[in-house]
């Protein structure tokens, strides 16, 4: 047996795709970074600040968001037999960014409540989706180190948000969602432009494929 093992396993290297996932990998990073800003700790702390919000009011919120994250996971499926994997990745999460900014402007506690649960409704769509995309981007003997690659670029950057959002909160509260807003829109952008005309072998189905968070 080879090093890298037998025909369509995984060798845990990358080589015709590492210029795809070196730039996958930075771009998931910006979009990590920039839900670090804004984590759930921080929108809690927001609504109770900005607004005055009761502790059994938030919990409320958060559960509504999370039957709502539950629930995108299933449309996203759909939305993505249909339209493809990118269009479903940057065009769901693009508007939900455009709301993300919006949040900063809220003046009641209502159509804050309001636009996070239309925000949650669209931004985590693209979590599937990305997930096939990555590994129907890459030879079936590179997933695994794409999808390493990926993630770890993921997971290095969104520890450095909360710090980040903490030290723009501290200047004018709201401004975690703007920023987080601006950086998360840009991801969208540009993963568009570096990947609408990236062939796209064929694919497992997107129900298929694990959706972690």
């Amino acid at each position: 047996m080879s090093e890298s093992g037998p025909k369509g396993t995984s060798s845990g290297r990358l080589t015709e795709s590492r210029g795809l996932v070196v730039r996958l990998a930075g771009l998931f990073a910006i979009d990590s970074f920039g839900g670090g800003l804004v984590v759930q700790a921080f929108i809690a702390y927001w609504l109770i600040r900005r607004f005055g919000a009761s502790t059994g009011t938030v919990g409320l919120v958060f559960f509504a968001l999370g039957m709502l994250q539950t629930a995108s996971f299933v449309v996203a499926i759909k939305l993505g037999e249909r339209f493809g994997l990118l269009r479903t990745m940057v065009f769901t999460h693009l508007p939900s960014n455009v709301l993300l900014v919006a949040l900063a402007f809220s003046p009641t506690l209502p159509v804050a409540v309001g636009l996070l649960l239309a925000r949650v409704a669209l931004s985590q769509m693209d979590v599937p989706a990305r997930q096939v995309y990555v590994m129907g981007l890459v030879a079936p003997e590179e997933r695994t180190a794409a999808a390493a690659y990926t993630n770890t670029a993921r997971y290095l950057s969104r520890p450095a948000g909360p710090i980040v959002g903490g030290a723009l909160a501290s200047g004018a509260i709201s401004s975690p969602f703007v920023v987080a807003g601006a950086l998360k829109g840009a991801y969208d952008l540009m993963l568009w432009v570096w990947f609408r005309a990236v062939p796209l072998p064929e694919s497992p189905p997107l129900d298929e494929e694990e959706t972690g968070p």
